[in-house]
């Protein structure tokens, strides 16, 4: 059809999508358990809100709802390609994916807890890190009382594992 013979105000917006956590292609997407919850949950919420949608216009709602299944989409994608990883399994006595460790900053002394999850479930104001972030990856199959080096620009920051938990 000609664009002759369509109204301006009959143009549909074309929603932006707010990309997920990023996860690099080729990497498995490893979860805990209490991460695949959360993303369960947060497809129900988005189901509940498709459901519920309350709009002025039918311009407005059909807006909304392409967004809402957009995100439901890659939400879903995410899920589907999730893979639990069991944290009862997981070696006791060194840093795997879900480890909880307690990490002692050499210079100042400062303890610092982190959980090494999920992209999805990553949260640092929760002390929870990415799998892929830089810290997780020098964390990873290091045992107590190893020490480990973050690159950083201004000064190099060393860490020395003071425990290690799977809760």
């Amino acid at each position: 059809m000609s664009r002759g013979f369509v109204r301006e105000d009959d143009q549909e917006e074309v929603p932006i999508v707010p990309q997920r956590a990023y996860l690099p292609d080729g990497v498995a997407n490893f979860v805990t358990r209490t991460g695949l919850d959360q993303l369960l949950a947060e497809k129900q919420m988005l189901i509940h809100e498709r459901n519920n949608l309350n709009s002025t216009s039918e311009n407005e709602k059909r807006i909304t709802l392409n967004l809402i299944n957009a995100k439901l989409q890659l939400l879903n994608n995410r899920i589907a390609e999730a893979r639990i990883i069991d944290l009862n399994t997981q070696s006791q006595n060194e840093i795997c994916f879900g480890a909880t460790v307690t990490l002692k900053t050499k210079i100042s002394g400062n303890i610092q807890i982190f959980q090494i999850v999920g992209v999805d479930e990553a949260d640092i104001g929760k002390s929870k890190i990415s799998f892929i972030s830089p810290l997780a990856k020098a964390l990873i199959n290091k045992k107590v009382g190893d020490k480990i080096t973050l690159k950083r620009n201004r000064e190099d920051i060393v860490f020395e594992i003071m425990d290690i938990s799977y809760r």
